[in-house]
């Protein structure tokens, strides 16, 4: 039968002795992405020693994930660094060399990014038509107008009609249609093919926006999002190496891989009095191993060696390790906290937080990548998009799952060939994108294949010699890209999210007792019944703290939003502890 074992300082190491007796806290970090990274990385360089980094997949990176393939790097998550005007991803690019070989082209000012501004997309009909150039840029002029619409209902407090069912899918497709519609100088015809590309926008911009459908983000919070001026970068090198540069500074030891949180026991401290003391582990020595920590036959509770309390929170992983600590900082995606967090923290999440984590959205955009033995593109083609005239009409983005595919908006060529290859990478989203996941790649590979082949007419087009794609939605580290403002949800929501535990005004509105703490397999002695009732007199500060792109109310979806809520969470920590490390220096 295997034991949960409990790591503590260790009795013989003198230092780490001292450093509990004046007080050094023990911080673990779940997840080994942009934030956990960057909180780590800041809390060491500030003089804290005691810090570990859980990783329950077998990488760092999180949602960045770099493949190489031959000579050329693949992006199955994060692409692009979005603005360089303040961005700290784009500055830590820039100082280390990473964007030496970016080229003109990879440097994009438009809202809507692609591997290359140099070029043209082909619009392209599926009765195997391109519409004509002066068409598309008389609708694109069209759409931003109104996209820029949609932006001031936050920005200047502009009211929302009821029509608009506060969406920005609902609101932008009416009035884009309405404007269409009351063209006198375009004749039937083309009219017919602008209202067919109103869906294809959608669906790009649902991509963009990781939504299953525009109609699900919030028109009266989309302006409150912040893009950071300047131009959109990609990375050569590809995007691990912002990652691989952000661990440079943390010790080996500290980061731990394959390592899944099962649950965090927070405020132990207040609810429990102290038990038997059990036999610490090695400082640092955090890895699973056969029980020798626990041969006493005493189940293990998270007990201070040098302190008469409690640990305030515990961390009990899922090959059933358990970490006591002062503070976690949380970094898992929001898709973990919508299917997880009734599980994974005892006692439950405040009532306001959880409603917080049901209102805001996730959703999943994901990439196929198609190489070919020789392009079937022009030169001057950046992309292929792909309009279905039959939408003209429709009112809705989602599709039964045997036609998943038609979710696909189209395939950005990826630029230079020189360095990549002849490439395309295709976009889906959505619930679509998840019926995608589902398919081996014989059969993913077929489908793009015909849809090439019916949009771009050209019934000779190969099948690629090789299919990479990502799977975020399916993933259970991640169940998605990153977050929006769904519709009913606001950048306040994001703010509730965000808000270190336990709440200092109050702990009333934690989801269950405080008395349902440690399970009996965690602990090692009960808790008389008297003994229940918390002392909230006690309670330690800031025990769980969270971060991650979905955490930040300005750049949520970003990396650099996500890099800037790890510095932010580490900040907290660190002004707390500012008297202890002034003393020590």
């Amino acid at each position: 039968m295997q034991s949960c074992e409990s790591s503590g300082d260790s009795a013989d190491d003198p230092l780490s002795r001292g450093l509990r007796r004046r007080g050094q806290p023990r911080v673990v970090v779940i997840g080994a992405g942009l934030a956990g990274l960057a909180a780590a990385k800041a809390l060491l360089e500030q003089g804290f020693t005691d810090v570990t980094v859980l990783e329950a997949s077998s990488r760092i990176g999180g949602r960045v994930q770099s493949v190489k393939l031959g000579h050329a790097t693949f992006e199955l998550g994060a692409t692009w660094i979005h603005g360089s005007h303040g961005n700290p991803i784009y500055h830590l690019a820039e100082a280390n060399g990473l964007l030496e070989e970016t080229t003109d082209g990879e440097r994009s000012v438009g809202r809507i990014s692609l591997y290359s501004k140099n070029g043209v997309a082909c619009y392209l009909t599926n009765r195997g038509c391109r519409i004509p150039k002066d068409v598309v840029e008389e609708f694109s002029d069209l759409y931003n107008e109104v996209y820029n619409l949609t932006q001031e209902f936050f920005r200047h407090g502009k009211p929302v009609n009821a029509e608009s069912q506060n969406s920005v899918g609902v609101f932008t497709r009416e009035e884009v249609r309405n404007r269409i519609r009351g063209d006198p100088d375009d004749p039937e015809a083309t009219k017919r093919l602008k209202l067919a590309m109103i869906q294809q926008y959608l669906k790009v911009e649902s991509c963009e926006s990781s939504s299953h459908s525009m109609d699900e983000v919030s028109l009266s919070a989309f302006g409150e999002w912040t893009e950071i001026p300047g131009a959109h970068h990609i990375i050569p090198s590809g995007f691990m190496r912002v990652v691989e540069l952000l661990a440079e500074g943390i010790p080996a030891h500290i980061i731990q891989l394959g390592k899944p949180v099962r649950c965090v026991h927070w405020d132990q401290a207040s609810s429990c009095p102290r038990g038997p003391e059990i036999e610490p582990r090695g400082e640092g020595n955090h890895n699973h191993d056969t029980g020798e920590g626990n041969q006493g036959g005493e189940e293990p509770q998270g007990e201070r060696q040098d302190e008469d309390e409690q640990w305030p929170v515990v961390v009990e992983c899922e090959d059933c390790e358990v970490i006591p600590a002062d503070h976690v900082i949380v970094t898992v995606s929001l898709g973990v906290l919508k299917t997880q967090h009734a599980s994974f923290f005892r006692p439950g999440l405040p009532a306001e937080k959880v409603a917080a984590i049901h209102r805001l959205g996730i959703g999943t955009t994901d990439k196929i990548f198609l190489e070919f033995e020789e392009p079937f593109w022009g030169p001057e083609c950046n992309s292929l998009q792909f309009v279905w005239e039959d939408e003209a009409e429709s009112h809705t983005l989602t599709y039964p799952p045997e036609l998943w595919y038609r979710k696909i908006c189209g395939f950005d060529v990826l630029y230079p060939p020189e360095r990549y290859g002849h490439v395309l990478s295709g976009w889906i989203c959505g619930e679509e994108a998840l019926v995608m996941e589902k398919c081996d790649d014989e059969a993913v590979a077929e489908i793009c294949t015909e849809m090439l082949r019916q949009f771009t007419g050209n019934p000779n087009i190969p099948k690629p010699r090789r299919i990479l794609r990502s799977a975020w939605g399916s993933n259970p580290y991640f169940r998605g890209s990153y977050s929006y403002t769904q519709v009913g949800s606001s950048g306040a929501d994001v703010e509730k999210l965000a808000k270190p535990l336990p709440y200092t005004e109050s702990s009333k509105t934690a989801q269950g007792s405080s008395s349902k703490q440690l399970p009996g397999h965690l602990l090692s002695s009960k808790c008389p019944e008297q003994s229940l009732e918390p002392n909230r007199g006690s309670i330690k500060p800031m025990q769980v703290l969270f971060s991650g792109e979905a955490t930040h109310r300005k750049y949520y979806s970003t990396t650099h939003g996500a890099l800037l809520s790890g510095q932010r969470e580490a900040a907290r920590l660190i002004e707390m502890y500012r008297d202890l490390f002034q003393q020590g220096t």
